[in-house]
């Protein structure tokens, strides 16, 4: 026992050791973050995993015996007064993150407040017959360890807060070292909010510095019930290690699909818009194009006039590989996230304006194709029937089952690819993010839960489900 237990600090180790390195090279490329003096109260801020997650502890036992009114009050308070914050979190995570544009931050922040579900996604069941009434609720789990990104850190923080305070529980948020000053901030200003609603400080925690060693507690602390991921595959991995229920949401490579009997001009704007949101840094957004041949070249052209810098010069492609696709096949953080001019200036490429994408027409087995880029960067794929591409957009989704787009009139098409790929999400016609409920309907979330099997996750899944039975008998039929 002692011996595995070792080995599982050790994973987690060496997890959090590749997390700390790649906030050395987002560092790099980012603006510094003002942060509060030292020795400011930042509620909710701890020094030690212990402190605040006794806190949250203690938090989450007096809101428990709370009525869902007050938590409907307390969500309804957050998403008033994080309104105005809305543009002011959008630059300080472009400042911190060196990720992103601010205008697409504003717009998932907006979705954020506006569409994650609250205490309205705890549906309760019942069943009644002769032997009595059976009831079926969700509460809560107690104390939440939730794992956030540097991609999306407000967005994925308060989406997180929403659902999981909706269900009843409290939160110790382990932030991304690349977005911790951004985190803490938010963590104090929502406890702020949580406190004047209800009176209750402390149901969302988080430390003033992360390290290897909390991030270790953290995992393994027996007052922690539920670990939710939101990150890389590694991650995930590591979580899955530590003995707990774990949701986890891991890496995505979507592929979106345009075959002959698409509106063409629609699917190009469509693939445009949701590939460039945040500079491609959605898990959700289209990492690749699978194009028809016979509107292959229709389609690239429409895509250019939808903001698109088109690279056909194999040396100029050479270049871009060389500068963000490291010798060890991952991309180079220093590049992910950039905006594709600032892409295009360190290749020396020219271009026109501002391009919101860089797409080149690439084989199936291409860097940027089979490869997670997070990077304004689509390449094209041309196939010459239904069936080829349906078996490469497989392939370049690689199993991972978490998104991928198509573009065609011919349902018989679109529900068999739909059905093949097994994806979290699947959007017929439309921009990835319609998946998310942008421009589409549903609910929105930033943990999409797709290796663990919830998908996309929402308070019901941030609570248990438990059963109670009356055997008496309960019905008037």
């Amino acid at each position: 026992m002692m011996e595995n237990n070792t080995q599982l600090k050790e994973m987690i180790r060496s997890m959090v050791i590749d997390v700390l390195q790649g906030q050395k090279q987002e560092a790099a490329s980012s603006k510094p973050f003002k942060q509060a003096p030292r020795g400011q109260v930042e509620p909710g801020v701890f020094d030690t995993v212990d402190e605040a997650i006794q806190a949250a502890k203690a938090a989450q036992a007096r809101f428990e015996d709370c009525t869902l009114a007050t938590r409907e009050k307390v969500i309804a308070d957050i998403r008033t007064a994080m309104r105005p914050r809305v543009q002011e979190l959008a630059q300080k995570t472009v400042e911190e993150t060196g990720m992103g544009r601010v205008a697409d931050k504003v717009l998932k922040l907006n979705l954020t407040l506006d569409k994650t579900p609250g205490v309205e996604d705890l549906v309760t069941e019942c069943e009644t017959g002769d032997n009595g009434m059976t009831l079926y609720e969700l509460s809560a789990y107690g104390v939440i360890g939730a794992i956030t990104p540097s991609t999306n850190p407000a967005e994925t923080l308060i989406c997180n807060t929403i659902g999981m305070l909706a269900a009843g529980n409290a939160v110790f948020f382990s932030v991304h070292p690349g977005a911790k000053h951004l985190s803490r901030l938010l963590v104090s200003e929502l406890n702020q909010i949580i406190a004047k609603s209800i009176g209750i400080e402390n149901l969302i925690v988080t430390l003033r510095e992360p390290s290897i060693e909390s991030a270790q507690e953290m995992m393994l602390h027996p007052d922690v019930s539920l670990l939710v991921v939101t990150g890389g595959p590694g991650v995930v991995k590591q979580a899955l290690q530590s003995g707990k229920k774990v949701i986890g949401a891991g890496a995505g490579n979507p592929p979106a699909f345009v075959d002959e009997t698409a509106d063409i001009k629609k699917a190009a704007q469509d693939i445009v818009l949701g590939a460039s949101l945040d500079n491609n840094i959605l898990c959700i957004a289209e990492k690749s194009v699978v194009a028809m041949r016979q509107i292959e070249s229709q389609l690239v052209q429409e895509m250019v006039k939808a903001g698109c810098v088109l690279i056909e010069n194999q040396q100029d492609i050479q270049r871009l590989v060389d500068l963000i696709v490291l010798p060890n096949g991952t991309p180079n953080k220093k590049f992910v996230g950039k905006n594709a001019s600032v892409i295009l200036d360190a290749a020396h490429i020219p271009y026109n304006g501002d391009p919101r994408l860089i797409i080149m027409r690439t084989p199936k087995d291409h860097p940027f194709a089979v490869i997670e880029m997070l990077m304004p960067i689509l390449p094209v794929v041309t196939v010459d029937s239904f069936d080829e591409g349906l078996d490469v957009c497989l392939m370049l989704e690689a199993g991972l089952h978490h998104t991928a787009t198509m573009h065609s009139l011919n349902m018989e098409r679109l529900n068999r690819m739909a059905r093949k790929m097994k994806t979290s999400i699947f959007v017929k016609n439309g921009p990835s993010y319609a998946g998310l409920g942008f421009s589409g309907e549903g609910t929105t979330t930033f943990t999409i839960a797709t290796p663990t099997g919830e998908s996309t996750t929402s308070a019901r899944c941030f609570a248990r489900r438990r059963r109670c039975c009356l055997t008496t008998g309960f019905n008037i039929r």
